[in-house]
């Protein structure tokens, strides 16, 4: 049997067990309930039911154990029931679950604010505005530069996610599933050619590429238009893509050049995921407003947008907020989220999880041509899959790899712009013994399905 590192807070078993198939019989009844009353709308990647959950185990309805590849999409972090989460969102949900920061305030969301001030990058004067989802913050980002800058337009990128609002919608680049039938989006978004290393011409540098994005935002927007650009340093849903070398730094420096913000889209990237506290601390990066969610509080919904103090003061009174923005067990909960990632080192154990995926995912790609590029930080590593030889993506092979390993008690997750990328999110509390065992699962899978 093998344990989870200190401080995952889980009494379960941290071994995979299979007493069903996958769905079994229970999951299938609830799949029928869900059928029933959820719109269809509502996807769902592996028809499962789980009914506990901790350290890189998740429980399903019939008993079966899997081991967690995914995190729920980067949430958590620090594990499912990590001690310092549970205990202070027992203790504020006791006292009190709400009162609305805008109407009466209360001391977890200004810690949050002041925690968010000292841990993003730059030791430049910080404020934070807290929301209850990526989309919200990044759509609060954008409000924000618009303000500050008096300006308009808003550059993104190809391959990026940033959301399912309609200015988000607008941002984000791929049409199935996130766009299609939903516009007309938002006006005034610009997306720019990507820094992306695999699908490059061969050798072309970070500053090249972003020589190559800047020309072309000069040409067809202006910097005399252009209020903010928004990236996520390591791309999400676009694949997992790391931008070439010097790409970002290059980026934000043209950015204070011409009185244009940068703003960091690290809601799927940010705290400890990367190992380091924000994926943009790789190139010593300082983004003007920096978007974070998913991994902040432990599960619980919270979101926030950190930035220049000067810049966060632009709107006006009444400007930002929302009802339930901050909420005070979500507050709680991104307060023990941060005393767990601070206290076991998460950023160092990010970087021993790579270690591990990264020379367990090289081996098996030494065996199956069909992995065509390995790539990511910490614990956010992805293959990309195409036909052996080729650039040409394949798909196919992808969600073939995806069935057998979630048939068997592993859950991954795809993702990129052609759906033909792996990408690896464990939770920071998985061991090493749980995390090997996984792999030798996504090993079976890919000989499996050649």
């Amino acid at each position: 049997m093998s344990t989870t590192i200190a401080g995952s807070g889980t009494s379960l078993t941290q071994q995979r067990n299979l007493v069903t198939e996958i769905p079994g019989p229970r999951s299938r009844e609830k799949l029928a309930r869900k059928k029933q009353y959820v719109a269809d709308g509502v996807g769902t990647t592996l028809p499962i039911f789980v009914e506990a959950a901790g350290g890189g185990i998740l429980v399903d309805a019939d008993g079966n154990s899997l081991i967690d590849l995914g995190s729920g999409i980067a949430v958590t972090t620090v594990g499912n029931a990590a001690p310092e989460v549970v205990a202070r969102v027992q203790q504020q949900v006791a006292a009190f679950t709400h009162t609305c920061f805008m109407v009466t305030p209360y001391d977890g969301y200004v810690d949050v604010c002041a925690a968010l001030a000292e841990l993003t990058p730059g030791d430049h004067a910080k404020k934070s505005a807290l929301f209850n989802s990526g989309a919200e913050a990044v759509e609060n980002a954008v409000k924000i530069a618009r303000v500050a800058t008096g300006k308009d337009a808003v550059a993104v990128f190809d391959h990026a996610y940033h959301g399912r609002t309609n200015l988000t919608m607008a941002m984000t680049a791929k049409n199935m599933p996130y766009k299609n039938g939903f516009g007309p989006f938002a006006g005034e978004i610009y997306r720019l050619p990507m820094s992306y290393p695999f699908r490059e011409t061969a050798g072309i540098k970070g500053e090249d590429a972003a020589a190559r994005a800047i020309d072309q935002l000069e040409k067809q927007v202006g910097a005399q238009n252009l209020a903010c650009v928004v990236i996520e340093p390591i791309l999400g849903e676009g694949g997992f893509v790391v931008p070439a070398e010097g790409f970002l730094p290059a980026l934000a420096a043209w950015c204070r050049e011409n009185d244009v913000l940068f703003v960091a889209d690290e809601i799927q990237s940010g705290f400890c995921r990367t190992g380091e506290w924000f994926a943009c601390n790789h190139e010593g990066v300082v983004p003007d407003l920096i978007t974070t969610a998913k991994g902040i509080a432990g599960g619980l919904p919270l979101a926030a947008v950190t930035g220049r103090a000067d810049v966060m003061d632009a709107v006006h009174v009444g400007g930002l907020g929302g009802t339930y923005g901050g909420n005070p067990v979500a507050c709680a909960a991104a307060l023990g989220a941060i005393e767990e990632m601070k206290s076991h080192d998460l950023p160092a154990r990010a970087r021993a999880i790579e270690s591990i995926m990264r020379r367990r995912l090289e081996a098996i790609a030494a065996d199956h041509p069909v992995i065509a590029d390995i790539r990511g930080r910490g614990a956010m590593m992805a293959i990309e899959l195409c036909k052996p030889g080729t650039l040409e993506p394949d798909a196919a092979r992808a969600a073939a790899a995806t069935a057998y390993c979630h048939g068997v008690g592993v859950v991954t997750l795809t993702c990129g712009t052609w759906g033909n990328v792996f990408r690896f999110l464990p939770p920071l509390s998985i061991s090493d013994e749980l995390l090997e065992e996984a792999f030798d699962v996504v090993a079976e899978a890919f000989a499996a399905t050649g």
